[in-house]
């Protein structure tokens, strides 16, 4: 089986080429259709899925694809490691010229995220992450933030649900911050930049894998509402949920979500 830190070098120099791709087809002009959820996809979502199949898969043919753009293959779910990527995760933020996108790759075996890579080329940051190792931002060490209370902590949510008259009680004053790409948000949580990151809503793997990884090994707890684990290489390849905070603000975050029920 190939060295993790192999995988990682491999991840690291796709995830680069990437972002360099679609940085030069957005400044050639997008063509943008939109999904039958009505969410966006360009011809550079397209071609970079294309590229990052053929590189990765070239390299590693052995080891499964699980991807956004690509339609999904069953015979993953019997392969012992699978790249699960999202070639463009923020399309909406990448469309629009606006830094908050990034390229995310991860290598899953056996259900959890073993390598972990996200690259925000407009942003000029490459997160990084090997199980068992720490997770870096440039080749630098990153650390989760060590904030222990709700009030005042910046928290990258739907500003409008955290602000809903549903919730039996309040939400203190927050810093709340919206991100289009659910990968960027983990590792802003992981880097200290933000102290938590909550979505209440169905998450696909490709959107959280590498984060899932590069957050955890900064010492986040990752969860869905309820705090259950989440687990990579499904049938089904979503959560209901998203919560990443570090692990006081998590259990906070928690006692707040779990009485919640949300389709699975």
């Amino acid at each position: 089986m190939t060295d993790r830190a192999d995988d990682l070098a491999l991840i690291v120099e796709g995830a680069a080429y990437a972002g360099d791709m679609a940085v030069a087809m957005r400044a050639a002009g997008l063509t943008t259709t939109y999904k039958a959820d009505k969410t966006p996809v360009t011809d550079a979502d397209l071609a970079v899925d294309s590229w990052l199949k053929n590189r990765l898969l070239d390299a590693r043919p052995d080891y499964g694809w699980l991807s956004e753009e690509t339609a999904d293959d069953p015979a993953r779910l019997s392969r012992r490691r699978v790249f699960v990527v999202d070639p463009i995760d923020g399309t909406r933020a990448y469309v629009k010229d606006r830094p908050w996108w990034c390229v995310s790759i991860a290598v899953v075996e056996e259900g959890q995220p073993i390598v972990g890579a996200v690259r925000a080329p407009d942003r000029d940051e490459t997160y990084t992450a090997i199980v068992g190792q720490g997770a870096r931002l440039n080749g630098a060490p990153i650390h989760a933030g060590k904030t222990d209370a709700i009030e005042g902590c910046a928290l990258l949510a739907d500003e409008p649900m955290m602000r809903h008259p549903a919730w039996p009680t309040p939400w203190p004053a927050m810093r709340i911050e919206s991100r289009n790409s659910i990968a960027y948000r983990m590792c802003s949580v992981a880097s200290g930049d933000f102290d938590a990151m909550l979505a209440l809503s169905p998450k696909c793997e490709w959107d959280m894998a590498a984060g899932d990884l590069i957050a955890t090994e900064a010492g986040c707890l990752v969860t869905d509402h309820k705090g259950r684990a989440l687990t990579y290489n499904q049938a089904k390849p979503s959560a209901p949920s998203l919560v990443c905070a570090n692990p006081a603000l998590h259990r906070l975050f928690l006692s707040r979500t779990e009485p919640i029920d949300l389709p699975r």
